[in-house]
């Protein structure tokens, strides 16, 4: 009778403890999932790798296409045409510095906001926690970003401009561009999921931030009383950071600023991260 009576008490303690826990029941569960399911992780990323170049006729050099060709037109335009002040660097140099950053943030955001509706077969069939999707887009954009680095490395080269000890903060600003893209592109997966119409805002909220972020010129040029209003778009503080590291500090860098779009990031990431939970067991019901 006793053994029986333990037994009865181990599948009523199994009942109360699931091992697999629904999308969306506690909070401290769900993020250990997250690293059970890390495995993954790594096949979406490694997946969205290899879909982003299979049949393609130049493979990887598209990574180093895009960013070089967009340079040369920003030189022509702001620096040939405008005549904008380059902090005493060469424009090429000063360009492309800030566009390696922004091309990180702009696709990771793009595939980030789209991978929801791209594994709608999936998240409608299987439980596993839906955040692992959108972060393993980011990988792929941040690769096409070290591939990208060649090209600065090369024009450092070319330039005779060697970095020098702040180039070691550099992982810092690469860090605050994943992590302000991951907080926007989960607040707009979810929303993509409910409203179909945000496929078509992404692009836009992409190619609008090109323009008025300080990528074809220096932050400098800002009026100091417009300073820490232009500081809430949070690329401000990451390009100029990563300005700052890699050329050595010979470029502007508004620490204020810098905290703003840095508590910008934050919330981003905290609210994002709050919404796509709230949403997430909807998900396979309105995908």
């Amino acid at each position: 009778m006793r053994s029986i009576e333990n037994q009865r008490k181990i599948i009523l303690s199994e009942e109360k403890t699931p091992l697999i826990i629904e999308a969306g029941r506690t909070e401290r569960r769900y993020f250990r999932d997250v690293f059970r399911y890390r495995e993954l992780f790594f096949f979406l990323a490694w997946r969205d790798i290899l879909v982003r170049y299979k049949q393609t006729a130049i493979g990887i050099l598209w990574a180093l296409i895009r960013p070089l060709l967009t340079m040369i037109v920003f030189t022509f335009i702001f620096g040939k045409l405008a005549h904008l002040p380059s902090d005493g660097l060469p424009y090429p140099l000063l360009v492309f510095t800030a566009m390696l950053p922004w091309q990180l943030f702009a696709s990771s955001l793009s595939e980030s906001s789209n991978s929801l509706i791209g594994n709608a077969n999936m998240i409608s069939k299987v439980y596993f926690p839906r955040l692992i999707v959108p972060s393993s887009a980011i990988v792929v954009s941040f690769v096409d970003f070290l591939i990208s680095f060649s090209i600065l490395a090369g024009l450092m080269l070319w330039y005779h401009h060697m970095p020098g000890w702040r180039i070691l903060t550099l992982p810092l600003f690469i860090v605050i561009a994943c992590a302000a893209s991951l907080g926007a592109g989960l607040w707009l997966s979810a929303l993509n999921v409910r409203y179909r119409d945000f496929k078509y805002v992404v692009p836009f909220i992409v190619q609008l931030g090109l323009y008025i972020s300080p990528v074809g010129f220096s932050s400098s040029v800002v009026p100091v009383k417009l300073r820490l209003l232009y500081s809430i778009n949070p690329m401000v503080g990451v390009i100029d950071g990563f300005r700052w590291a890699v050329l050595n500090g010979k470029t502007f860098l508004y620490m204020p600023g810098f905290c703003i779009s840095l508590a910008i990031v934050l919330l981003l990431c905290v609210s994002g991260t709050w919404y796509f939970r709230k949403t997430e067991k909807t998900f396979a019901d309105v995908i």
